[in-house]
């Protein structure tokens, strides 16, 4: 691994505490952009409250949700095997500092460790490359969002209209639950693992960035005023935005399966990155993994 301006601990530690305290800007502005449009009273109040906890949370460095989530790490670029201990302990510090509500389970005897950590804790995915610098990227959903998650394998005689009521019939199936307005995450193609994957990593990517292929931003236009034309709205109560953005990573498949997974972020989609070269970390808030 390259030489390190900053410890991999407090990285992560600067990581989680930004994630939790900061929403990406992207995402701050579709929320001001949607309480432009919105009609509905209840929409553009529960849209109002929304952003009144995001400014009090930047404001007060408190995390925006008492759910402070499960992180799952990427890690990309050069790196050795020490790096999964330094970011476990840096999940350790930042649990206590800042602090984070202990999450993690044994999912039998429930019993909880206090410290997010445990058997397989935190998801760490790794992204070896040839590139001079190391990246670690943060993604964070709390139960709400996560719990709503979904794997359909379609025939692939469903085809593109398959794919389209798979995404609009898990979305509003979810509908409040999954705190609305929210970022779409969708996977298509792979295995069933690697499908899931790409939906989280969906969520990763800032708003502005433009899908370089046309069919799948076509596609991912085409979702987005169909889910905010379902009157499902802000925390399901009714209004014209239920999503802020949908977003979607393909993979080819085996020729009989078509797999689609489908990754709700909720309105406080939290996401970081620190891209460590030998002389700088550079923090920022959306990653294309």
């Amino acid at each position: 691994m390259i030489k390190l301006p900053e410890p991999i601990d407090q990285i992560v530690v600067n990581l989680l505490k930004a994630a939790n305290t900061k929403l990406p800007s992207d995402i701050g502005w579709a929320l001001e952009a949607a309480a432009g449009w919105e009609t509905d009273p209840t929409a553009r109040t529960q849209l109002g409250a929304i952003m009144d906890n995001v400014k009090k949370a930047e404001v007060l460095g408190r995390p925006m949700c008492q759910d402070t989530g499960m992180p799952a790490f990427y890690v990309k670029g050069r790196f050795d095997s020490s790096i999964a201990g330094l970011i476990k302990e840096g999940l350790k510090k930042a649990t206590e500092s800042i602090p984070l509500r202990p999450n993690s389970v044994d999912p039998i005897t429930r019993k909880n460790p206090g410290d997010n950590l445990g058997e397989g804790m935190p998801v760490i995915h790794y992204i070896p490359t040839d590139d001079e610098f190391t990246e670690i990227s943060v993604l964070i959903k709390g139960a709400g969002s996560e719990n709503m998650t979904r794997l359909l394998m379609l025939n692939p005689s469903d085809g593109v209209e398959g794919i389209k009521r798979a995404v609009i019939d898990s979305v509003l199936d979810a509908g409040g639950r999954p705190c609305p307005p929210g970022i779409i995450g969708i996977g298509i193609g792979g295995t069933a693992d690697l499908c899931i994957g790409m939906s989280k990593e969906a969520l990763m990517l800032p708003l502005d960035h433009e899908n370089s292929d046309p069919r799948l931003k076509d596609l991912e236009e085409e979702l987005f005023v169909k889910l905010n034309s379902s009157g499902l709205g802000p925390m399901g109560l009714g209004g014209a935005t239920t999503v802020l953005g949908v977003k979607i990573k393909t993979a080819y498949c085996h020729t009989a399966s078509l797999p689609v997974a489908v990754s709700i972020g909720c309105w406080a989609t939290r996401r970081a990155v620190a891209r460590i070269t030998d002389t700088n970390v550079e923090y920022s808030q959306g990653a294309q993994l």
